[in-house]
């Protein structure tokens, strides 16, 4: 028996694309940690990504007491609208669905999580929503054919105050561990990175890491 319970519901875009999104809750209110709630944004829909990929994450979250959002980005699943290349058009997904987050869910401070290429697109909103109190990234593809898309993203978590945590496999075929260092050394105010060693780029995406990255992910919040 599981202890959460899912929701579905739709969000609207500021330019009127319609997302399908799941609320997971703690199955007993009680059970709920603190207002904090985490909205995690999937990898790159052009491939195939989608809210499914972050199911076990959102499911584990909710488990230990974490209202937790997944939600398909524009033209991925159910969502409406069509896709982006670069994911510029994407970081409206991500501030509506937090917009809607605050209203519905009396919650001013929420914990972004972007996976792969939900990574920049999920860093590029971080300062666009002041109740975004930190962001976890799951394999940012920082290296240089991954941004050829996705360069022009990275200024905008790299120079933002808010506290970040990079997370990381040591044979991740996007971004080597040296690029991930590099590209921080810039960054400014609370940085972490925690590096899994022998994993790839697609692995992290995968269930076998699912407990570790909702403990990763709680052992951050709990510092915020």
């Amino acid at each position: 028996m599981s202890n959460y319970t899912v929701e579905s519901t739709k969000v609207e875009t500021s330019d009127g694309a319609k997302l399908h999104t799941r609320l997971f809750k703690p199955m007993e209110e009680g059970k709920i940690t603190d207002n904090l709630v985490v909205v995690l944004v999937h990898p790159f829909s052009i491939l195939g990504g989608c809210q499914a990929f972050l199911k076990g994450i959102a499911a584990g979250l909710a488990g230990k007491g974490y209202k937790t959002v997944t939600f398909d980005m524009r033209g991925a699943g159910k969502s409406t609208g069509r896709p982006s290349l670069t994911g510029f058009a994407e970081i409206k997904d991500v501030i509506a669905v937090c917009k809607w987050v605050c209203e519905n869910l009396s919650s001013d401070r929420i914990l972004l999580v972007g996976s792969s290429a939900g990574a920049p697109i999920a860093g590029s909103a971080v300062d666009e929503i002041k109740e975004v109190i930190g962001y976890v990234s799951i394999g940012y593809p920082f290296g240089m054919f991954a941004s050829i898309l996705f360069g022009r993203h990275h200024k905008g978590i790299l120079k933002s105050p808010k506290p970040k945590l990079f997370v990381m496999g040591t044979r991740d075929g996007f971004t080597s561990v040296k690029q991930l260092q590099n590209k921080l050394t810039s960054a400014a105010g609370r940085v972490e990175t925690h590096l899994i060693e022998g994993a790839s780029h697609f692995q992290m995406e995968g269930a076998e890491f699912d407990n570790q990255m909702v403990n990763l992910i709680l052992t951050f919040t709990s510092s915020l």
